[in-house]
C-alpha cells in the first residue's frame, strides 16, 4: 500500500477496537487527497515469479480437463491401452472422467483450516506434492481401483491449487495489477486445457498413451513445488499472524518487510517498513480472538460469501459446461467436416477461449471488475437465447448455433471465467480469507458437478431447446445479482475493500 507524504507514520501497534464483523467497522483506508489509491513501487521481474509458480497449480487443473479427454479413448483401446482390464463401463469411464473433480471437492473441504493455519505458500507446496504424487499413481497404474485412487488424489490437488493461488496471488500482487495477475490463472487454465488436447492427440495412437498423457504432469507438479519453496511468505498472512499472538510480533513483522522487498524488488527497499505499518494500521481491528464458524455468516463475511459463492455459482449454473457439449454437432452442421473429430473441436475451441481471456487480462485493471462481468453476461444472455431458439425453431439455420456458440464462449472467458476467480481472491475479510475462500471454491466445483450431472437427464426430459432457454433466463438472473450487489475493486487495495467494499 502506498504510502502518503502528509500522514504521519502509523504505529504497529495501533488499534481501532471493532469487530471484524461489523459491517463499516473498519476506519477508512489510507487514501491520497484526491481520493485515489497512489500508485505502488514494484519491479515487474520482481512480480513474475510470486504469480508464475502458483499460476502453474491453474495450468495443471487446465491440462488435466483437456487431457482426460483423450486419455479416456486410449484407454478403452483393446489395441493401444497396453492392458487386460480396458472393456471399461459406462460408470468406470465416468470414475475416471470425473475422479479428480471429486477429488477437488475434498481438497475444498480439506482446505477450510489449511491457508491460515500453514499459509498459503505451505498449501501450495502441499498441493504441487498431491499433484506429484497423483499424478505418478495414475500414470502407473497397475489396475481399475489404483487408477481412480490416483485421479482422487490428482484431485485433492486441484482443490488446494484453486484455493491457495488466487489467494496468494492477491495478497502478493501490486494493486495496480492484481487484476490482470489472478485473471492471468484463468488464462494459464485454458492454456494447461489447449495443452492437454494438444498432448492427447499426438498420444492417442500411441500405445499406453493415458500413461504418458497423465505422467506429463508430474515434472510441472515438480517445478511448482521447487518455485513455490523459493518464494516467500505472503506478508498480510504474517502480519495477520502478528495480530493474532501466533508468534513473536516483532519477528512476524521484520519477517513480512522482508518478504515485501522480495515480492516488489529493490524499488520498494526504503518504503517496505512504512507500507506494512499501513497495512498493519488497516488491520487492526482485527483482534487476537479465535475465528469461529459462525463469524462467516455474519458481517462482512457474509456479505463477501454473498458476493463470492454468488459469482461462482452463476459461473456453472449459466451453462458453461453445458454449451461445449454441442460445438461439435453445431459447427458439423455448418458444414465445418473437422467438427467430426471431437479432438480437433476442443482444441479449436480452446485456441478461442484463450485468445478472449487474453483480451479480458488486457483491461481488467483499466476497465474493471464489472463492466466485464454486466457486458460479457449479456453477450452469454443473448448467446443462449440464439442457441435455444436454433434448437427449437431455426433447426435449418446453422449459422445461428455457430454464432451463438462462438458468442458464449467468448463472452464467458471476458467475464464469468477470470472475474469469477479474481473476486473470490479479493472480498474476503483477511481474518477469514482462507476458510471463506474455501467455501466459494468448494460451491465452485459443487455446481460444476451438479450441471454436468443433471446435464444429460435435463436435455431428455426438456430437450436442447428448452435448457437453453433456461440458462438464458439465469444468465438474465446473474445480471441483476452483478448489479445490484457485486461492487468494483478495481485500484482498491484489499484492506480497502474490507473497509469500502464490505
Amino acid at each position: 500500500m502506498a504510502s502518503d507524504p502528509e500522514q504521519p507514520p502509523l504505529s504497529f501497534l495501533a488499534k481501532e477496537g471493532k469487530s471484524s464483523g461489523e459491517i463499516g467497522s473498519a476506519r477508512e483506508p489510507l487514501l491520497n487527497v484526491n481520493g485515489i489509491h497512489d500508485s505502488e513501487n514494484y519491479s515487474i521481474y520482481a512480480a513474475i515469479l510470486p504469480f508464475l509458480f502458483p499460476a502453474l497449480g491453474g495450468l495443471l487443473y487446465g491440462y488435466d480437463i483437456g487431457a482426460t479427454s483423450s486419455a479416456t479413448i486410449s484407454i478403452q483401446s483393446s489395441t493401444l491401452s497396453g492392458i487386460t482390464w480396458y472393456n471399461l463401463s459406462s460408470v468406470e469411464i465416468g470414475l475416471v472422467t470425473s475422479g479428480s473433480l471429486y477429488g477437488a471437492l475434498i481438497g475444498s473441504l480439506l482446505a477450510f483450516n489449511i491457508a491460515d493455519f500453514i499459509g498459503r505458500k505451505r498449501e501450495l507446496i502441499a498441493a504441487a506434492l498431491v499433484y506429484l504424487v497423483g499424478a505418478l499413481v495414475t500414470a502407473v497404474a497397475p489396475n481399475f481401483p489404483v487408477l481412480v485412487v490416483g485421479r482422487l488424489v490428482f484431485g485433492l490437488g486441484i482443490g488446494l491449487a484453486m484455493h491457495a493461488a488466487p489467494m496468494y496471488i492477491a495478497e502478493t500482487a501490486p494493486t495496480s495489477i492484481r487484476g490482470l495477475l489472478i485473471s492471468l490463472k484463468e488464462f494459464f487454465i485454458v492454456l494447461g486445457m489447449v495443452a492437454g488436447y494438444g498432448i492427447g492427440s499426438l498420444l492417442v495412437d500411441t500405445v499406453s498413451g493415458w500413461r504418458y498423457m497423465f505422467g506429463v504432469s508430474s515434472p510441472l507438479a515438480l517445478i511448482m513445488g521447487i518455485g513455490m519453496c523459493l518464494l516467500p511468505d505472503s506478508p498480510r498472512w504474517l502480519l495477520l499472524c502478528a495480530i493474532q499472538g501466533k508468534g513473536d510480533s516483532k519477528n512476524l513483522k521484520d519477517r513480512a518487510i522482508h518478504c515485501l522487498c522480495q515480492l516488489r524488488g529493490q524499488a520498494i527497499a526504503d518504503s517496505a517498513p512504512q507500507q506494512v505499518d499501513e497495512i498493519l494500521a488497516e488491520l487492526s481491528y482485527v483482534g487476537e480472538e479465535k475465528v469461529t464458524f459462525g463469524e462467516l455468516f455474519r458481517g462482512k463475511c457474509k456479505k463477501a460469501l454473498v458476493i463470492g459463492g454468488g459469482l461462482v455459482l452463476f459461473q456453472q449454473i449459466t451453462g458453461q459446461p453445458s454449451v461445449l457439449y454441442y460445438a461439435g454437432s453445431i459447427l458439423q452442421s455448418a458444414g465445418f467436416s473437422a467438427a467430426s473429430d471431437a479432438t480437433r473441436v476442443s482444441i479449436l475451441l480452446g485456441l478461442f477461449k484463450l485468445i478472449m481471456t487474453g483480451a479480458a487480462v488486457g483491461v481488467v485493471d483499466r476497465l474493471g471488475r464489472r463492466p466485464l462481468l454486466l457486458g460479457g453476461v449479456s453477450g452469454m444472455a443473448i448467446s443462449l437465447f440464439l442457441l435455444g431458439s436454433y434448437y427449437i425453431f431455426l433447426d435449418n439455420v446453422a449459422v445461428v448455433a455457430v454464432i451463438g456458440l462462438l458468442l458464449y464462449v467468448g463472452c464467458y472467458q471476458m467475464s464469468f471465467g477470470p472475474i469469477g476467480w479474481l473476486m473470490i481472491s479479493e472480498v474476503f475479510p483477511l481474518r477469514l480469507r482462507g476458510r471463506g475462500l474455501s467455501i466459494a471454491v468448494l460451491v465452485n466445483f459443487a455446481a460444476n458437478a451438479l450441471v454436468t450431472f443433471a446435464f444429460s437427464p435435463l436435455k431428455e426430459l426438456l430437450g436442447a431447446g428448452i435448457l437453453f432457454y433456461i440458462f438464458c433466463a439465469i444468465a438474465a438472473a446473474s445480471l441483476g445479482f452483478i448489479y445490484f450487489i457485486v461492487p468494483e475493486t478495481k485500484g482498491l487495495t484489499l484492506e480497502e475493500i474490507e473497509a469500502k467494499c464490505l
